[in-house]
């Protein structure tokens, strides 16, 4: 298997959720113009992404949703838990711990880490927060595979710094700045700030100067 781009793997999940609502509704068969149709895209898209990985369904006939959507979740690697932990229990951080569908998923939020004294070693929503000095011993102990970043910015680099330290290559950055990690560590920003600025530059502009 190529490289895989990083448009190819969203669309992976775009569809994995869709063969949920197609599997919730009893369909039993669709071809890629249902899957496509889903997500507005064309069915020649769907059937290159699914190229990547291998052979599914039948010429003519379909994709069994159910096989369809194991083999992509084990793609995605749903098919299986994940020890996450997260640093920062403000008001990103703690909608994060309350966000059910990530232990659905299969991540489960075994850590959380602040530097607020009144948040250390207190209980949150299930979870017992510990400083984050802590952070490297307790990422190593608990075999902590990713780590979900909702700091400040100016704490960003030296939080991840410390996360990489922790032999943990992958991490999910929320705090609004860049960070820097080892080429073998995958980092995904979320800026929340960038995003509502898309838009605001999409309603500005509204006679299509901008594609999606």
């Amino acid at each position: 298997m190529g490289k895989v781009s990083d448009s190819t793997v969203s669309r992976l999940s775009m569809y994995y959720r869709s063969l949920l609502e197609f599997e919730r509704k009893g369909d039993k068969i669709i071809s890629s113009k249902d899957l496509a149709k889903t997500e507005e895209l064309t069915p020649a898209q769907v059937r290159k992404d699914l190229s990547f990985f291998g052979s599914f369904g039948t010429r003519g006939l379909g994709y069994p949703v159910k096989e369809l959507k194991e083999r992509i979740a084990k793609i995605l690697g749903l098919n299986r838990s994940w020890n996450v932990a997260l640093v920062g229990v403000g008001n990103v951080g703690s909608a994060l711990v309350s966000y059910k569908e990530f232990q659905k998923q299969g991540f489960n939020i075994k850590l959380l880490f602040d530097n607020d004294l009144r948040k250390i070693n207190k209980n949150h929503k299930g979870v017992l927060v510990s400083d984050v000095k802590v952070l490297p011993e307790k990422l190593k102990k608990n075999k902590i595979e990713m780590v979900i970043l909702a700091v400040p910015a100016r704490a960003a680099q030296e939080i991840a710094d410390l996360v990489v330290s922790a032999g943990v290559k992958s991490i999910l950055n929320f705090a609004p700045v860049q960070i820097k990690v080892p080429h073998d560590v995958v980092l995904r920003s979320v800026n929340m700030a960038t995003e509502l600025e898309h838009l605001s530059f999409c309603l500005v502009n509204k006679d299509g100067m901008i594609e999606s």
